[in-house]
């Protein structure tokens, strides 16, 4: 008598139940699978490596499984059953997009490689890209590049979008530097005091380094650079070459020698001019009776 009850029972709610089994399959399924992929984790991964791609495996995997496992549920609805196959549909559509985005991942795994090879730059490099990215080279892996600027901020590239850029590197072949120091002066000052008092501050300056070879030392020419740039509206442009070791002396080395340079100039009577204008009001000899009125 039971048993008949139950067969009934199955035969009559068949499709709920198993829709039902499904759906409990599938969850535990899906905590059983995160179990273990977390358990290969513990074992595999070490605590400095980014666990960033085993857990977007782990979501990815999760995901798969409960769309797999809802729709064989839903495709035992016969009502549903379009829907089913819409979902399992969708499924192929997600693959494909994993595939192509797996291209884009493994061009920059290839353009890692390359960088690593032809070394356009290495870590501890300061290196400059589109005008406004600028910092010293913390990481390289094989997906992207890490730069620390100078606001200890990290600018992170993919490899693939870096290897296409085109860059600055202070420290490529040659780390050595040379930065401008311009300074304008007024058309009334002496240009030869001006001229002898930046290269005497560029000269004194101890991270300026001589750059000039033997011959050039035999020849007597200027351990320090400087020339008349050129003529502006209000000033005369002269500019020093201050040499340094690298890059961070060098930006030590232009602060301090236009600060040194400010100050001599003031005390030598050197002005730096800010920009004038001169305005002439011209009297119209052609004035109407009313203008006169």
């Amino acid at each position: 008598m039971v048993r008949e009850m139950l067969s009934d029972i199955l035969i009559q709610y068949q499709i709920p139940i198993t829709v039902l089994i499904i759906i409990l399959v599938t969850v535990i399924v899906a905590k059983f699978s995160k179990k273990l992929f977390k358990k290969f984790i513990g074992t595999k991964v070490t605590e400095d490596e980014d666990l960033t791609n085993y857990k977007f495996i782990e979501h990815s995997l999760s995901t798969i499984i409960y769309l797999v496992g809802f729709s064989f549920a839903i495709w035992r609805i016969p009502i549903l059953e379009h829907i089913a196959q819409s979902l399992i549909a969708g499924a192929g559509i997600l693959a494909i997009a994993v595939g192509f985005a797996s291209q884009q991942a493994l061009g920059n795994i290839i353009s890692g490689l390359f960088i690593v090879i032809y070394k356009p730059y290495v870590i501890n490099d300061r290196i400059t890209l589109r005008t406004d990215l600028r910092g010293v080279v913390e990481d390289i892996s094989l997906r992207h590049t890490v730069i620390r600027n100078f606001e200890n901020q990290r600018i992170i590239i993919p490899n693939s979008v870096i290897s296409n850029e085109v860059l600055i590197n202070s420290n490529f072949s040659d780390s050595t530097i040379c930065r401008f120091i311009d300074v304008g002066i007024s058309y009334g000052s002496d240009i030869d005091l001006a001229k002898k008092i930046i290269a005497e501050e560029i000269e004194n300056h101890p991270l300026n380094i001589d750059v000039r070879k033997p011959e050039d030392i035999e020849k007597g020419s200027p351990r320090v650079l400087v020339r008349v740039l050129s003529l502006l509206d209000s000033s005369v442009m002269i500019r020093g070459w201050a040499w340094a070791k690298d890059a961070p002396d060098a930006f030590v080395l232009q602060c301090d020698v236009t600060e040194s340079v400010k100050k001599r100039f003031d005390k030598e009577g050197i002005v730096i001019p800010f920009p004038q204008r001169t305005i002439s009001y011209l009297d119209n000899p052609k004035q109407s009776p009313k203008e006169k009125n």
